[in-house]
């Protein structure tokens, strides 16, 4: 059984967890992001808070029976698109695949997004993540036909694609 948690910058218990999610993200799928796992330095707890102290974004972690970490979202407002808030570092740990954990995350951020008044939820893929976008089409995620900014200075260009839906659109998910 896989358990969603919404995690909660206030609560002192939830940044370990986050942490831990974050860094299995990024060492068991590499290719899927842009930022790297040695753009993130261990730090210390102090360090690992302020990542993760962002009060007006939506953390989630998927959690298997024995409390381990294997999937990831988060959702935050995109700046300076009014509206509109970005799905980002979705991630589904490789005994999570296949159990519709991706979907459920997907579909936690984009209730987010609709509790919080957000008009489009924008996302971004790298390009060659096919799994990532078979999730998003499956989604009803359409391409923006636009580029999509980097979020993470100082990292090396690597080609992104972006796409949005409206999250009270149809949800496709079935």
């Amino acid at each position: 059984m896989i358990d969603l948690r919404v995690l909660a910058p206030a609560d002192p218990d939830d940044w370990p967890l986050w942490r831990d999610a974050r860094l299995a993200a990024l060492r068991d799928a590499p290719h899927a992001f842009k930022v790297r796992l040695s753009d993130w330095p261990t730090g210390g707890e102090e360090a690992w808070r302020a990542r993760f102290a962002r009060r007006d974004a939506e953390h989630l972690v998927a959690v298997s029976a024995d409390g381990r970490p294997v999937g990831l979202a988060g959702g935050l407002p995109a700046p300076g698109r009014g509206g509109a808030a970005e799905l980002r570092s979705l991630w589904v740990g490789p005994e999570a695949r296949g159990r519709r954990t991706g979907d459920r995350l997907l579909a936690a951020v984009e209730e987010w997004a609709r509790r919080t008044g957000r008009t489009t939820l924008r996302l971004a893929v790298l390009a060659g993540n096919t799994p990532a976008e078979a999730l998003y089409r499956r989604n009803g995620f359409t391409d923006a036909c636009e580029p999509y900014a980097s979020h993470a200075p100082n990292t090396p260009d690597r080609s992104v694609g972006a796409a949005h839906r409206r999250p009270n659109g149809p949800s496709g998910n079935g």
